[in-house]
């Protein structure tokens, strides 16, 4: 079996996070998530009653006023001001243990994801509190999951878990967020995974663009990591440019397509149409499962939609059981990448989940969770999320084989995301380590 991947947060944000938690405030016990959520709802202040929430989301729209008209407006802060640890205490408080256990007895990694949505959430209007406001004009939301990478196989159920984070890079009105996860053993807290979101700033009424604080990087530990920030937009940005939904594949990708095409012809005739599947694969269109969420009041977020974590968790345990399903042993979660947030999801929708396996090599499956709302009214289905992840097998899997053209697409678009995944470990292994 190959390893599983290091952690790729580079030793200079693994040391700045040291330097964060030494400048804060190491006498006070540290929240909770359920003081978290909390928070969120007094910053904006929602209810926590069905009932009173569409009055409370009214009350929100006086707050317009508060917005600032530029950026050049609003004092500047540094990381240390949007910095936040949070506390899981599955060690120490056993009650809460079995909301994020699973049946392999170790804890639920759909937990962890909604877990570090609220927290990015949490992070940024910290980031953007002003003392004077009790409540704050802005909505902020999280627009993309750009990476989440794990170091562990196993997160176990019974130790403390440590959540911290903080801004790491501004524009206008997005914000990039690190998180990292550590888990206690034997009294030592040892990194589980790091986190890198995008959250962007709406209105009161979460219609328009809303300005943030700048961010000013305070000495070269954090000049790197807001540098490294700005850096992660240009790759995004280039990324969705060379999409193959805008874009044709290159030539070596169009090779590998009519390879795999070649070694799919059935020699006993002269047709492009008859097709045979080689030794130790599966057809594209074998390996899919599909799944339904009607989306109940309970499952909101602070602005009266879906919260989106409830949509990470729904998605991560769908292709979970499609990769185990696949590979025919217990799967591991390896990456998450790319989850880019289209557009609400309404409560009262009918919510389809579809995972497929577009990508596998060796023991590591790639797969792709298409989400999409139905319309029971207009009969329209609108996409609203795609979800990567990548999952390690116990076993070599077999050889997942397009048919069609548009399951060729996918099976490049995987191999793209499992490659960029591949060479990122590579890259962070190769890291010189810091003094």
């Amino acid at each position: 079996m190959l390893a599983l991947r290091l952690c790729t947060v580079k030793k200079t944000t693994s040391v700045l996070v040291r330097a964060l938690i030494s400048q804060s405030n190491g006498s006070k016990s540290l929240p909770d998530m359920s003081e978290v959520r909390s928070r969120l709802r007094a910053i904006v202040g929602a209810s926590t009653n069905w009932r009173d929430h569409v009055q409370a989301m009214q009350e929100r729209k006086a707050l317009h006023t508060l917005l600032a008209q530029k950026q050049e407006d609003l004092p500047p802060k540094k990381m240390k001001d949007s910095y936040i640890e949070v506390i899981l205490p599955l060690g120490s408080q056993p009650e809460i243990r079995e909301k994020y256990l699973n049946v392999h007895n170790s804890v639920r990694f759909g937990r962890i994801l909604e877990d570090l949505d609220s927290l990015g959430v949490l992070i940024c209007y910290t980031h953007t509190k002003h003392e004077s406001h009790q409540r704050s004009p802005l909505s902020i939301v999280t627009a993309l999951v750009d990476k989440i990478n794990l170091c562990k196989k196993v997160i176990y159920p019974d130790c403390d878990i440590k959540l911290t984070g903080s801004v790491s890079w501004v524009g206008k009105t997005s914000m990039e967020v690190k998180m990292h996860m550590l888990q206690e053993y034997d009294g030592v807290y040892s990194p589980v995974l790091d986190a890198t979101f995008v959250m962007v700033a709406r209105d009161p009424e979460n219609k328009r663009s809303a300005f943030v604080n700048p961010l000013i990087p305070d000495g070269p530990r954090e000049e790197e990591v807001f540098k490294q920030g700005a850096l992660n937009k240009i790759k995004r940005t280039d990324f969705s440019t060379a999409s193959l939904l805008k874009m044709a594949p290159t030539a070596e990708e169009r090779n590998i397509v009519h390879n795999m095409f070649l070694n799919t012809l059935d020699t006993r005739t002269v047709s492009f149409r008859s097709r045979v599947l080689p030794p130790n694969s599966v057809w594209m269109e074998d390996a899919k499962l599909k799944g339904l969420q009607i989306c109940h009041p309970q499952e909101r977020n602070i602005f009266n939609r879906i919260f989106g974590g409830f949509l990470m968790r729904k998605a991560f345990e769908l292709g979970w059981a499609t990769a185990c399903n696949y590979g025919g042993s217990r799967p591991f979660i390896v990456s998450v990448d790319d989850i880019m947030f289209q557009r609400p999801v309404e409560i009262g929708s009918l919510l389809l989940l579809s995972a497929q396996v577009c990508y596998t090599e060796k023991n590591y499956i790639q797969i792709r969770v298409h989400s999409e709302v139905y319309d029971t009214d207009t009969k329209e289905h609108k996409t609203t999320n795609i979800f990567h992840f990548t999952f390690m097998s116990e076993n070599e899997v077999p050889q997942i084989v397009p048919k069609t053209y548009g399951e060729s697409m996918l099976y490049l678009d995987g191999k793209r995301h499992f490659n960029a995944i591949m060479k990122e470990t590579r890259e962070a292994m190769n890291a010189p380590a810091a003094a």
